[in-house]
């Protein structure tokens, strides 16, 4: 839940920011959004640890930028919401989660117990 609460941390900071229902709407939008991405994509990056962590991590950039992509070009405007606040937001949320990502994909530790010769 530490997604959780950097994205609700980051809105509340774009609120102050971003000003006027429209803007707060597009915010709790984006993180709505970040949220979802963001567990659906540290799933994916978690099932490939112990193959290939890059692999995973990479898929999970590709899915937050295609995200991002999506949002700006059909999301806002389906939603009449404002493009800034909408997508500097959903930028920050994706920044932040990233950042704290690595702490939790790690490797599992080796049980291979040694040898002594």
């Amino acid at each position: 839940m530490v997604a959780a609460g950097l994205i609700a941390g980051a809105g509340w900071v774009c609120t102050l920011v971003f000003r006027g229902p429209e803007a707060r709407d597009a915010i709790v939008t984006s993180a709505g959004v970040a949220f979802t991405v963001q567990l659906m994509t540290f799933g994916i990056a978690r099932a490939l640890v112990p193959t290939n962590l890059m692999a995973g991590w990479g898929a999970g950039m590709l899915v937050r930028l295609v995200t991002i992509a999506l949002h700006g070009f059909v999301g806002v405007r389906v939603l009449g919401q404002p493009m800034d606040a909408a997508l500097v937001s959903l930028a920050a949320f994706f920044f932040l989660t990233t950042l704290v990502e690595p702490f939790f994909l790690t490797r599992p530790a080796h049980t291979t117990p040694r040898t002594t010769q």
